[in-house]
């Protein structure tokens, strides 16, 4: 076929690596699909319908129906005290809110199995599940608060109405937006959780699939309880979208570009701390006090494991590779949302976000079960572990890589291929180098988001493979919480950059 311009040759060439990046993003849905289609109506109508699948249901429905609403009512509460009043210090207690996610979220179980030795069931797994995933809500709403236009509420507050009116009548109904999205992240990763919820002996589906994994090497129960899990997973994106609505929350014109004034606390002053100063000593006081007791308690002996070294290795390598082919697989997708928006672009764009939504046990069940079948010889090896976590957090890359691509001025593309620059060429040698810091945020993004993976790491890895998750699961599995310290506390500087850049980010985004 004979093409009629050099552009129409470079955007078909990258649209063509988007829809193979889409069809390999298609597996983890296509397997539930066959797998289902393969085992029977019957047989899945037994591995279902059955008392266990109807306990880890209540289990599940019961922790999401009780965490997130507490969750919110905590976020929506800190966001208005370190935005909109004159709390003492806010903008320390705004980054201790966001400061949890470099925590991960086993680790935070860990500290608390560590302090208190009893704790079991629901009740525990939503404590430590708000200490570990309220910054998820904190985040978007902070944000959206900040942006609010105050002269709604100087209207609402002419027309009489009290503070705690003008709260729950103005303020409230335009964070819904903010609420929604947050709201839908914890209950992801509610869903996708495992070695939080594993180590309090709280039984979800995402443990029970582990478990069936490794009690029977992916039998027909583990991916039912997969299709099933998947389900949930949708039911819960549905719900989001029907609870977001339809409701406009822009106004035609910017607005007058002024702060709200802040709220006086007055005599709560101190009452109104409690809330970020108690939140911060549980969701970073106990980690950090834990890991410091144990440490101490190991001495310098906790460090002389040979394991540390080699887990750190084989993580920052396992990390910056698949951070690097993880980023490259997203370009093509983020190339397009920017350059050639269409019809395509959003099918394309769907199939890339879609997988950000399962959870890792799921991805890691239908590559297991791929390469059994029909690719035996990449069966427990270094690429379907890096095919992984690409999927996993292929639209953590795709966000990240089209807000630098936007950026860069596409009249300076067109001016290199004006100038005889081949479409691929003037797209690699110009938009490339311009977004190359949003390039190199999008790989830190996903290595960081690597360097805690826990799952799919345990399922997939090589035999021989030692990475800091998976070294810290089999000591703390042993009780053995000395040696474990020194890998949690590895994860956790590994992870704080993430935090610190998220937290940036939020404050660069209305210039502060």
């Amino acid at each position: 076929m004979r093409v009629s311009s050099p552009g129409f040759t470079g955007r078909d060439a990258v649209a063509l690596a988007a829809v193979l990046v889409s069809l390999v993003a298609l597996l983890p849905l296509g397997f539930v699909v066959f797998i289902t289609a393969q085992t029977g109506w019957q047989t899945v109508y037994e591995l279902v319908v059955r008392p266990r699948v109807g306990e880890l249901l209540v289990n599940t429905v019961l922790l999401e129906a009780v965490t997130i609403p507490i969750a919110i009512v905590l976020a929506v509460a800190l966001a208005w005290l370190t935005e909109r009043s004159d709390l003492p210090g806010a903008r320390l207690w705004s980054w201790l809110a966001v400061a949890p996610l470099g925590v991960p979220a086993f680790v935070h179980s860990y500290a608390w199995i560590s302090l208190v030795p009893g704790m079991r069931g629901l009740w525990s797994g939503v404590l430590v599940s708000i200490m570990a995933y309220l910054p998820f809500l904190y985040l978007p709403v902070a944000a959206q608060m900040r942006r609010l236009d105050p002269a709604l509420e100087d209207v609402a507050a002419s027309l009489g109405q009290s503070p705690s009116r003008v709260f729950f009548r103005v303020i409230l109904p335009q964070l819904r937006l903010a609420i929604c999205g947050g709201s839908l992240l914890v209950g992801l990763h509610l869903l996708a959780e495992y070695g939080l919820y594993a180590m309090i002996e709280f039984d979800t589906f995402s443990t029970a699939i582990v478990d069936q994994f490794q009690s029977a090497y992916n039998g027909p129960a583990a991916n039912m309880l997969a299709g099933v899990l998947v389900l949930a997973c949708l039911v819960l994106l549905g719900l989001e979208n029907r609870l977001r609505g339809q409701e406009r929350y822009a106004r035609v014109g910017s607005g007058a570009a002024r702060p709200a004034a802040r709220a006086r606390l007055g005599r709560g002053t101190l009452v109104w701390l409690a809330l970020p100063l108690g939140l911060a000593l549980l969701s970073l006081g106990v980690p950090l006090l834990t890991l410091a007791r144990w440490l101490y308690l190991g001495g310098a002996a906790a460090w002389s494991s040979d394991d540390i070294g080699s887990a750190l290795g084989q993580t920052l390598g396992l990390a910056l590779l698949g951070g690097a082919a993880t980023t490259l697989a997203a370009l093509p997708m983020a190339w397009l949302s920017v350059r050639a928006p269409g019809r395509l672009q959003k099918v394309l764009e769907a199939c890339h976000y879609y997988v950000g939504s399962l959870p890792g046990v799921v991805v890691a069940l239908a590559l297991v079960t791929i390469t059994v079948r029909v690719a035996l010889p990449l069966y427990q090896t270094m690429t379907t572990l890096l095919l992984a976590y690409g999927l996993m957090f292929l639209p953590r890359a795709v966000v990240g890589l089209r807000a630098s691509l936007a950026q860069a001025p596409v009249e300076l593309e067109r001016a290199a291929m004006a100038l005889g620059r081949p479409p691929l060429k003037a797209i690699w040698q110009v938009t490339m180098r311009l977004s190359a810091p949003g390039v190199a945020a999008s790989m830190a993004l996903v290595a960081l988001g690597i360097t805690t993976e826990l799952t799919a790491t345990l399922m997939l890895a090589p035999n021989g493979t030692v990475t800091l998750s998976t070294r810290f699961w089999s000591l703390t599995n042993d009780i053995d919480y000395v040696a474990a310290a020194p890998f949690a506390l590895l994860m956790v500087l590994l992870s704080l950059p993430l935090t610190l850049l998220l937290h940036y980010q939020s404050r660069r985004s209305i210039g502060q």
